[in-house]
């Protein structure tokens, strides 16, 4: 009885250790398959997931996600070369619409110099004005286009928050006097660094900087916090909350920004989010407020 109650302890005690062995290397395997995934995701190789058991199912786990990785790859080639398709195509739209306005700019710069009635000088004038508008949807249209065909592999460099709102304040600083506003500004004096890409960041502050041109009732608040969270702020009665969560929307534009594209503020989101940022707009007693905050 004794020596049938010992056997039967051995044999259990040898189970129990064969089911954590086999245990322990599945979850070793499991773990070595979730790391060679996410590095299969975040890069654009042909490599394919391996199995480091015989286990059959585990086996046939890393086989279903290889026949989805290869779907995955097919799919995201098709999208790239779509992008550079689209990106190619839009670069040619905009070559080719640029060389008929150049020549109607041209006709109407002479047209100008030629006697002509008052009621002409008014049709050229909103000719002159029209053609405008369309150069610049027709350029906005471009850069939209570039960013988002962006690849997210552009340049990154240390830059401080404070001294790229100073240099795009500078840049616009005629733009705002221009429209009958003075801007209050107050940045922390400590120095706030965010790794990111310094053209991405400058085209995003002109964006906002020139959407609060656009809105503004004649005022314009900026600050920077230590935690570098960027917030312009301005009085703008004709806005309300609807159209304020409509402003990052390609091509909306408000009633009285008749010469918007519609474009600016949403290549700002695609540009901050690509940067991993975040952007939001809110609107509260007649004052919308834009902010800008990167991790």
């Amino acid at each position: 009885m004794i020596d049938g109650w010992m056997f039967f302890c051995v044999l259990f005690g040898f189970m129990t250790l064969a089911l954590s062995v086999k245990l322990y290397l599945m979850k070793k395997s499991l773990r070595e398959i979730k790391e060679a995934l996410s590095e299969r995701l975040d890069n654009d190789t042909n490599t394919l997931l391996g199995c480091s058991v015989r286990d059959r199912d585990v086996r046939a786990l890393a086989d279903s996600l290889n026949v989805s990785l290869r779907r995955l790859r097919r799919q995201r080639h098709i999208y790239q070369q779509g992008n550079l398709e689209l990106k190619e195509a839009v670069t040619n739209i905009s070559h080719d619409l640029r060389t008929p306005l150049t020549a109607i700019s041209g006709y109407l710069q002479l047209l100008e110099q030629e006697e002509k009635s008052q009621e002409a000088v008014r049709y050229l004038d909103i000719i002159g004005n029209r053609m405008e508008a369309l150069k610049q949807l027709t350029e906005e249209l471009f850069r939209y286009t570039i960013v988002t065909c962006a690849t997210g592999d552009e340049e990154e460099e240390p830059v401080v928050l404070n001294h790229m709102l100073e240099e795009s304040l500078s840049a616009y600083y005629a733009v705002i006097k221009g429209a009958g506003i003075t801007p209050q500004v107050h940045m922390t004096e400590q120095k706030v660094e965010r790794r990111l890409n310094r053209n991405a960041l400058s085209r995003i502050f002109g964006n906002v900087i020139s959407n609060a041109v656009k809105y503004s009732d004649g005022d314009l608040d900026i600050s920077l916090s230590q935690e570098g969270e960027i917030c312009f702020s301005n009085h703008a009665g004709h806005l309300d909350q609807v159209k304020t969560a409509q402003l990052f929307d390609r091509f909306y534009t408000v009633e009285n920004a008749r010469s918007s594209t519609g474009l600016g503020l949403s290549i700002a989101r695609i540009l901050t989010e690509q940067m991993g940022g975040r952007i939001s707009a809110d609107y509260e007693e007649g004052i919308l407020k834009i902010k800008i905050c990167f991790k």
